[in-house]
């Protein structure tokens, strides 16, 4: 297959390298297509050397072969990544000054555009405004992610890693992975419950939110309609997916309520959220103040919903599927995976992932790493890597469940 790389003058330039290496390891033709800007950041000879095909900027450049029109004529597939505010904004106005943007006029075949700015490019009305345009017109515009920028500063507007954006491209044309959650209705919760003790304190737990945002957003990827409940997870890391539809929330209350409203209608429940096993029996109005010749009150809990067991128990939709998460330790009594089989037995999910955190596990921008039971407490499958690893080795083990059960009923 030919396929066309832009690649425009954003910081994240240098990681086109990997996404053009990715290309050529799949057997793929990539003839690199450079802004002048792109190549203040990654210089010609990187990209002839990586690609074997000479690099040209400008429509005048090899004239004679009138090379945009040929480039457009000739590719199967166009990826600019990354596509910077500026590169969107002359795409969705039809300009040519350049050669790719010259090329972006002539192809026929798909296209897709990895944006990567900062957060408050991304979000103005006018950057939101060229992405609708394009996207109206066919082209595919990934939503970029969230994290560190550059500097200091962290948000939405992460160039996604090279694996995603070309898994999303050769997706496109119909050699990429097969989007098997396509047509499907999903809810993940995400993030740590927090029961206040006053108006200033609250009991929590160290989630970020991070492994479930991960599985919402493979779960977009793969086709699905995902419905994000989000407990208490810092603004800078919710996606901004057209697949993700997101709705926060703070106490297990809040929580429960939330899921169930939404798993009405779907065909999968993740319950990844840490949710909070007790809440303050009472709580102040006010702040509880320390004083010196006080001790203060014992804080009396009560225990909350089990919000995973209710929904094993009783399915809101016939045949939905109930993935719950469970983080463990070990102690004097067992391992973390015999916790997690009773765990398993008791809740009665389809799939329970166990994860064992701590030592640089699980919780938080670490790896993660999680052992996937039946209800009856039976090894089904593993996965462990990265938060996207994880979420994509649970997303198989649940389309071979929803397979299995589809293959029985018939």
């Amino acid at each position: 297959m030919r396929v066309v790389l832009g690649v425009t003058g954003g910081i994240a330039a240098y990681k086109a390298a990997y996404v053009l290496r990715l290309l050529r390891e799949a057997g793929h033709r990539v003839r690199v297509v450079p802004t002048e800007a792109a190549l203040r950041m990654v210089g010609r000879p990187t990209w002839e050397a990586l690609s074997g095909e000479p690099v040209r900027t400008d429509v005048f450049d090899d004239a004679e072969h009138v090379d945009h029109v040929a480039l457009g004529r000739g590719a199967d597939l166009v990826v600019v990544a990354p596509a910077t505010a500026d590169l969107l904004a002359r795409a969705a106005a039809g300009l040519a000054d350049d050669l790719l943007t010259a090329t972006l006029l002539t192809v026929t075949c798909p296209v897709l555009l990895a944006p990567a700015m900062h957060t408050e490019m991304w979000l103005h009305p006018a950057t939101q405004a060229n992405v609708a345009t394009l996207r109206a017109r066919g082209v595919t515009v990934l939503d970029p992610d969230s994290g560190r920028l550059t500097g200091t500063d962290s948000g939405p507007g992460r160039l996604p890693e090279p694996a995603a954006i070309v898994s999303a491209a050769l997706a496109l044309v119909g050699t990429g992975p097969v989007t098997d959650l396509a047509g499907c209705t999903v809810v993940v919760s995400a993030g740590g419950t927090r029961e206040p003790l006053d108006p200033v304190r609250f009991l929590g737990n160290r989630s970020s939110g991070r492994q479930g945002i991960a599985l919402a957003l493979a779960a977009a990827r793969r086709g699905a309609r995902v419905t994000l409940v989000a407990a208490n997870v810092e603004a800078a890391l919710l996606p901004a997916h057209p697949g993700v539809a997101v709705e926060r929330v703070e106490t297990t209350a809040e929580l429960r309520e939330a899921v169930r409203s939404a798993a009405a209608g779907a065909d999968v429940v993740v319950m990844a959220a840490a949710v909070a096993d007790f809440r303050p029996a009472a709580t102040s109005g006010h702040k509880i103040k320390k004083t010196a010749d006080a001790t203060p009150d014992p804080i009396v809990l009560v225990q909350n919903p089990d919000i995973l067991a209710e929904l094993a128990t009783h399915r809101l939709r016939a045949g939905q599927v109930v993935v719950g998460f469970a983080a463990e330790t070990g102690d004097a009594d067992a391992d973390a995976l015999a916790h997690g089989r009773a765990k398993a037995r008791r809740k009665g999910a389809d799939l329970l992932a166990v994860n064992e955190v701590g030592a640089g596990l699980g919780f938080g921008d670490v790896p993660n790493a999680v052992t996937i039971l039946d209800a009856d407490g039976e090894v089904v499958a593993r996965a462990q890597g990265s938060k996207d690893d994880v979420a994509d080795g649970l997303w198989d083990a649940v389309t071979a469940r929803r397979r299995a059960a589809t293959t029985i009923d018939r």
